[in-house]
This record gives structure tokens, sequence and C-alpha cells, in this order.
């Protein structure tokens, strides 16, 4: 039981003490820059897949 109490205790103070926490203008302009980069990734996914879907549509057609 005293290893769990020293566990919480230090987890505690390394999150108060020691963890570096951002300020709220880098923390909004890391939010946007993840946003952005969802969505360029999220677009050539769809552009992959778009095109994927294109190709295979005029493989098949050619078999029929």
């Amino acid at each position: 039981m005293n290893k769990i109490s020293a566990y919480f205790r230090d987890s505690y103070f390394e999150l108060v003490e020691k963890v570096t926490w951002p300020s709220w203008l880098q923390l909004q302009q890391s939010t946007v820059i993840v946003l952005v980069a969802t969505v360029i990734i999220t677009g050539m996914v769809w552009i992959m897949d778009f095109s994927s879907n294109q190709l295979l549509k005029f493989v098949y057609s050619l078999f029929k």
C-alpha cells in the first residue's frame, strides 16, 4: 500500500513541478496545425481512394 501512495505522490509532483505545460497561444497554434494537417491528409486519402476506384472500374469494364 505504501508503494501505491508513493506512486501517486510522485506522479502528482511530476505533473505539477516537472512538466512544462504549453501556454494558451501555443495550444491554439498547435491545434490549428493539427486540424490543417488532418484536412490535408484526409484530402490526399480521398484523392487516392477516388483514383483507385476509377482505375478499377476501368479495368473491370475491359473484361465485361
